[in-house]
Parts: structure tokens; C-alpha cells; sequence
């Protein structure tokens, strides 16, 4: 069997599959991930798999209900909870100084896993959409540490001061940074001012 494509009725279902020919008595895969950032409540997808099999297209369903963090809480008892992970930041702001519009700076924070099962980190959301991470970070082990890398691609010129929210499997909360910086248009532009006939850099 050949798996000729998967489509999935909207953009916030990812389909993979096996594309390789499934020989016979043999097994394949397709994969549907849901993004359900942004997306609370009930929802209900679709994906079609079109292939050379008798029934040349199926349609697969996926659906569920997506709860917020206290929703969560609310539903589960405190052992539950307990087991939860838990996201600790090294800090709660970064300062990139003065960079010029058009660079993407980068920022790191160590955060550690003080829970009891693995910390899997999430969505970024900020109000200018230019925050996001550098690499996706792997899941964190119970008291382990991992660096992860913030990426800031602020356009707007002048102080910035950007509240950042990093969304995990921690079911007691999100994590909040803040992140600082002066964009420019031109860090050489006006670098250099005349003080007695001579230039110093400027101060």
C-alpha cells in the first residue's frame, strides 16, 4: 500500500505518514499533532488519507477538549497535582541593551524541573509575536536543568519592554519574563561627536 498524501482540514493539525510503500502483512503510521495554543474548548478535526488501497480515501478524526491551566486544577486532586512538573527560571527579565532594528538578538535562561515528571515546554506568547525559541527544548527530567535560548525580533524602534509568557505542562502556571531593550536604527549613526575640534566616542 501507498499512502499518496494526508490532509488535514485545518492548519492547526499537523499530519506526518509513513512514505515509504507499506509491504504486505506490514505496518505504517499516519500521524495527526494538534496545536492547541490559542484554542481552548471542544474541537473536532479531520484528516484525509488518500492511497492505491480498495477505499482510495479515508478519513480519519480527531477530537478533544482543551482546558486551560485552571480548569486543569480544578479537576485533579492534590496528589494529582503533586505530580505535576514544576518550572523554575534562573530570572524574570533580560536586558539586551541597544541593538539595531532588524537583529534578532538572543537571550538564555537556565530553568530547572523541581516536579516529579518530565517538564515539557510549550508555546511562547507575547503581545508583539517576535519572541520564540532559537531551538525546540527538549523535555526536562525531575531535578534537571537545561539552558533554553529566547529569540527577539522586535522591529519597533525606541525602549521596549516586552512581557513574555512560557507555556509548559506545569499545571501550577506559566512562567512570565520580561524582556528590556532599546532598539535603534543605526547603532553608528551619531556614534561620534565633536568635543574640542576632536571626536570621542560618544557617551
Amino acid at each position: 500500500m501507498i499512502i499518496a498524501n494526508v490532509q488535514a482540514s485545518c492548519g492547526c493539525t499537523t499530519p506526518d505518514w509513513t512514505k515509504t510503500p507499506v509491504l504486505p502483512g506490514k505496518t505504517g503510521i499516519v500521524k495527526a499533532v494538534y496545536s492547541s495554543a490559542g484554542r481552548p474548548g471542544i474541537f473536532n478535526k479531520t484528516v484525509t488519507v488518500t492511497s492505491n488501497a480498495a477505499t482510495p480515501s479515508e478519513v480519519l478524526t480527531i477530537k478533544g477538549n482543551v482546558l486551560n491551566k485552571d480548569q486543569m486544577k480544578s479537576s485533579l486532586t492534590p496528589a494529582q497535582l503533586a505530580q505535576s512538573p514544576r518550572m523554575v527560571l534562573d530570572r524574570a527579565v533580560h536586558d539586551f541593551g541597544k541593538f539595531e532594528a532588524g537583529q534578532t538578538p538572543s537571550a538564555k535562561f537556565t530553568v530547572k524541573n523541581t516536579g516529579k515528571q518530565d517538564l515539557v515546554l510549550s508555546a511562547i506568547l507575547s503581545q508583539c509575536y517576535c519572541v520564540g525559541y532559537k531551538n525546540v527544548p527538549s523535555p526536562i527530567k525531575p531535578g534537571q536543568s537545561a539552558v533554553i535560548e529566547l529569540v527577539y525580533g522586535q522591529r519597533k524602534l525606541g525602549a521596549q519592554q516586552e512581557q513574555v509568557t512560557i507555556t509548559s505542562n506545569d499545571l501550577s502556571g506559566d512562567a512570565k519574563v520580561t524582556l528590556k531593550a532599546n532598539v535603534v536604527k543605526d547603532l553608528n549613526a551619531g556614534s561620534m561627536v565633536k568635543e574640542s575640534d576632536s571626536s570621542v566616542p560618544f557617551k
